[in-house]
């Protein structure tokens, strides 16, 4: 018995040496593997991390830990993956804030260049002392002098020309408040000097070098990007532009954007707070925040990350859709920072092949509860909706071999969603279910009965961090159907009950 377990560590320990080195097998993977013993830092710590962020936060998506440039560590919570773009939020930014440093690096502007100079045609007749202060330096570090953000609403078609009309408080450059449409602004002034919108701009200078595919970047009724939000990026991408970050701006060994530009970017430009323990009063650069530990990120709202460590020559990219996005960075700090060696540490075959073994199978939690049902009463029989504001005419059950599946019939269409026991189910969304951003196809679904007369389906659009539970309840012939968005970035006013009785036939 002693012989093969001998046998068995020698065989684990050659399979780590052949491991250390290999690529991923990922969506266009491009950073090498390497055990993160090799790399400094031990797999049980590894697995603390992602065990800690599995019992704290609801819900991550998924991680990437780089150190010295090599990958040591990543996972996708099921059923989100590698291969679909997942919505930034605002490390959209961060991309932004990269366009203009190449920008000026090309003397297509400068980051004294005033605001209005870009848009005659949509400033007021009159403009304000401090609209004619306010420059390009002043939108890259949230300075632009507002006490209140301007957010355009669904009636404004030209957003420049709604944030050139809007109140200005304070002299720009001496008052810091996060500003989103300061970041679209950037996206303008980019469009409209270099004729190409931010994501074309960027595909030669960036997207390209660092082989990340064309991203899609949402835009304004104007066709101009958000700039502030709306990149649809994978995980790798994210740690890629941090990676770039770390290098000083140099990529396989050419040099892409200026060291200067990365150490402004990076730095502490403005003061926002003064409270040590808090990560977003440690300053801000050019759409680039500073944390504590002598980190900088980009992040974005709901738990998107791009946590660059230059003490540590590490990056750590993470996607969720949580609330408490102080506990995702607080997690950080306890679990990773502390375990950063300088030299690789002895080999532990047993130890990253359990790391790799349950970053592997991670997945979400499915519903809750069983297949015990009122069936007889429910599947294959079709169930009219009241008058209401989603559109929503009437609803039907059926389940086959195991998959239940719902379908809905709109005031726009039919659509079907096919819903897993104890598992989720993917799909794409046609016309949309109620209370989901009409622009998120990609979708998974998991239900359960609650009780008996108490149906509950949640729904992960996968391709942000939103989700949507639905809670189905049968009385006799009636049907009440609730609903519950989490984790969006725009949602209605109110999420409306809707009623419905069994048809007849």
């Amino acid at each position: 018995m002693k012989f093969m377990r001998n046998i068995l560590t020698i065989v684990a320990a050659i399979l780590l040496m052949l491991c250390s080195s290999v690529t991923i097998a990922q969506r266009d993977a491009y950073f090498q593997q390497h055990t993160p013993e090799a790399e400094g830092i031990s797999s049980e710590t590894i697995l603390d991390f992602v065990t800690t962020l599995e019992q704290k936060i609801d819900a991550v998506h998924s991680f990437m830990i780089l150190r010295h440039g090599n990958l040591v560590s990543q996972g996708w919570w099921n059923p989100y993956d590698s291969e679909t773009p997942h919505i930034m939020n605002s490390v959209s930014k961060s991309f932004t804030s990269t366009a203009i440093g190449f920008a000026v690096q090309e003397g297509l502007i400068s980051l004294d260049d005033l605001v209005i100079s870009f848009f005659p045609d949509k400033i007021t007749d009159k403009p304000s002392w401090q609209w004619k202060e306010m420059r390009i330096r002043d939108l890259l570090t949230m300075n632009t002098g507002h006490i209140e953000e301007p957010r355009p609403g669904n009636k404004q078609e030209d957003w420049v020309k709604y944030f050139l009309s809007s109140k200005v408080d304070y002299l720009p450059g001496t008052h810091f408040q996060y500003n989103s449409m300061a970041t679209y602004m950037l996206s303008a002034i980019i469009q409209k000097k270099s004729g190409e919108k931010l994501v074309d701009f960027l595909y030669s200078r960036l997207f390209q070098p660092l082989h990340i595919n064309k991203p899609v970047w949402d835009t304004c009724p104007k066709g101009i990007n958000f700039g502030g939000w709306g990149l649809h990026i994978v995980t790798e991408d994210i740690a890629k532009l941090g990676q770039l970050y770390l290098q000083k701006g140099k990529w396989e060994g050419r040099q892409l954007l200026s060291e200067k530009w990365i150490a402004m970017a990076t730095s502490k430009q403005v003061s926002n707070g003064s409270n040590p323990d808090n990560d977003w009063s440690q300053g801000y650069g050019f759409q680039f925040w500073q944390c504590r530990h002598n980190c900088y990120r980009g992040d974005g709202a709901m738990g998107q990350f791009c946590i660059v460590m230059p003490q540590y020559d590490a990056v750590i990219a993470i996607t969720s859709g949580t609330n408490d996005m102080g506990g995702i960075m607080q997690i950080v700090w306890d679990k990773l920072l502390p375990a950063f060696k300088d030299a690789a540490l002895p080999a532990n075959p047993q130890a990253f092949s359990l790391l790799q073994h349950t970053t592997a199978a991670l997945e979400l939690k499915p519903v809750e509860g069983t297949l015990a049902d009122i069936s007889g009463k429910i599947y294959n029989r079709k169930f009219t909706l009241d008058t209401n504001n989603a559109g929503a005419k009437a609803i039907e059950f059926s389940r086959n071999k195991g998959i239940t599946e719902l379908t809905l019939y709109t005031d726009h269409g039919t659509e079907n969603l096919k819903i897993g026991f104890n598992e989720y189910i993917k799909g794409k969304l046609m016309n949309n279910l109620p209370y989901t951003n009409p622009m998120l196809q990609d979708e998974a679904a998991c239900g359960a009965w609650i009780t008996p007369q108490h149906y509950r389906v949640r729904v992960y659009l996968t391709g942000s961090p939103e989700r949507i539970t639905y809670d189905f309840t049968f009385s006799g012939e009636e049907l009440k159907w609730e609903s519950n968005l989490e984790h969006a970035l725009i949602r209605p006013d109110k999420l409306e009950v809707l009623t419905g009785k069994q048809a007849l036939f």
